[in-house]
């Protein structure tokens, strides 16, 4: 229970809304497919436009399918949009998709309302959009057409900030009050991500890093603060610290105009000093999430994190003892990882001791180095339109089986420790978690066996 607002769509509609583009945002996140199309089949829409990522991608083809099912729907363009659908642009468009949207979706989806307002069934998407930089469409025969890539917008600061009022932020800050005590909003501050992490997608801002400017950042805090009562703020962004001079002038920033603010945030212990964690904290920083992915040097070098598995574990320590709490990213299961990779994992979080950390199984996602390390022995999965890319396997070190009890060890191995620092280990949950800790263990043992 701690849903965000889709900041994308958001930004879509101030940008038509900017340029005299009527819409609306119907948000899901508190509503049903039933309520959709009800909301549909009251006024059918000329363009829908769909945001498709892993966890969207099943239900967005059920929507379109649904959709042109219906004869009420007939010239009703359907253009998608999001990270899952720049390297599975035929396949959504088999769909029955009309449109997608490839990169950056601001000026495009202007692009194609301003020329989409006649489009009827049946019509040649090239010859009506083919002048549209960043989209994808079927050609005549089928096959995929494809125009130039949209370029990147260099100034962030030129976009209008998200769209809120479109939808009920109000279920947002409820829902996050009623499960946590406090209530959150999310905010932007750059695009892109300058890094190389080979399981990392970069399928709609690319390779790239593009900050908005502190003072614009701290302008649509104030307005927030003044529309709104919240608590926290979720910084979105890949890498917060990137630029130490970008978080000084933000600090500066906030001093200036006597901006308080509560927040958490994710960035790498290469972008971490004590001065930067003495900023953040100054800032207004309660959390910071420090990738780490794994406690292994070597396979950190092969996931090209380019960070010292040491640095990651000071800079943990470091921000917890400036009373900020520290969390992590550990991720298994990564192209020949052996148990003494995990093991080491296990030892890496047990010394720096986060406050909390996730933990996932390494899977491919199209498009990334780790998709075309593994690509030639995922296992055969369901079709295409049954399954998303978190649910593809390819050759591991060990079995399917084997991980999901190293997953178990990690977690329970790790829990067990922090109840023997808080020297609770003979209460009965300290018991539990032995009594886990060793199931795992015994299941890792017995698989790597077979």
């Amino acid at each position: 229970m701690k849903p965000y607002p889709p900041l994308g769509l958001l930004y879509l509609s101030a940008w038509l809304d900017r340029h005299g583009i009527a819409n609306e945002v119907f948000d899901t996140t508190f509503s049903s497919k039933p309520a959709l199309y009800e909301h549909l089949h009251s006024n059918p829409p000329k363009i829908l436009a769909l945001y498709t990522n892993l966890m969207t991608k099943l239900n967005v083809i059920g929507i379109i399918r649904s959709l042109r099912s219906q004869p009420v729907f007939r010239n009703t363009l359907i253009v998608l949009g999001g990270p899952d659908v720049t390297h599975n642009a035929q396949a959504y468009l088999d769909t029955g998709a009309d449109l997608v949207v490839i990169g950056e979706g601001e000026q495009t989806m202007l692009e194609i309302a301003l020329s989409g307002e006649n489009w009827q069934y049946g019509a040649n998407p090239e010859e009506v959009f083919g002048h549209i930089c960043g989209i994808a469409y079927k050609q005549a025969d089928g096959t995929l057409g494809q125009t130039a890539p949209r370029e990147k917008i260099r100034d962030p600061d030129l976009l209008p900030f998200p769209n809120r009022r479109k939808i009920d932020l109000q279920q947002y800050l409820d829902a996050w009050k009623r499960a946590h005590g406090q209530s959150a909003v999310s905010i932007s501050t750059q695009r892109g991500c300058p890094y190389t992490c080979k399981w990392c997608s970069t399928a709609v801002y690319g390779q790239s890093y593009r900050r908005r400017s502190p003072e614009h950042v701290v302008d649509e805090i104030e307005a927030l603060q003044e529309q709104y009562d919240f608590d926290l703020i979720w910084f979105v962004d890949d890498v917060f610290t990137v630029s130490h001079k970008w978080l000084a002038a933000f600090y500066a920033e906030l001093e200036k105009r006597a901006v308080r603010i509560s927040f958490e945030c994710i960035t790498r212990a290469d972008r971490l000093n004590d001065e930067v964690i003495d900023l953040l904290k100054a800032c207004g920083c309660f959390r910071v999430w420090i990738g780490a992915e794994s406690g292994s040097q070597r396979i950190i070098d092969a996931m090209d994190r380019r960070v010292e598995v040491g640095q990651v574990r000071a800079m943990i320590r470091s921000a917890r003892r400036a009373g900020i709490q520290a969390g992590t990213f550990i991720m298994l299961g990564y192209p020949g990882e052996t148990e003494r990779d995990i093991v080491e994992t296990v030892d890496h979080l047990k010394a720096a001791d986060p406050d909390l950390f996730t933990i996932t199984l390494a899977y491919p996602i199209k498009g990334t180095g780790l998709y075309e390390t593994v690509e030639e022995s995922i296992a055969a999965p369901a079709a295409w339109d049954a399954h998303t890319d978190r649910d593809l396997d390819f050759a591991r070190t060990y079995t399917r089986q084997y991980y999901n009890y190293a997953l178990r060890w990690t977690v329970n191995a790790v829990h067990l420790h922090k109840a023997r620092l808080a020297g609770k280990q003979l209460t009965a949950r300290g018991l539990l978690l032995a009594f886990k800790t060793w199931i795992a263990r015994t299941g890792m043992w017995w698989q790597r066996l077979l």
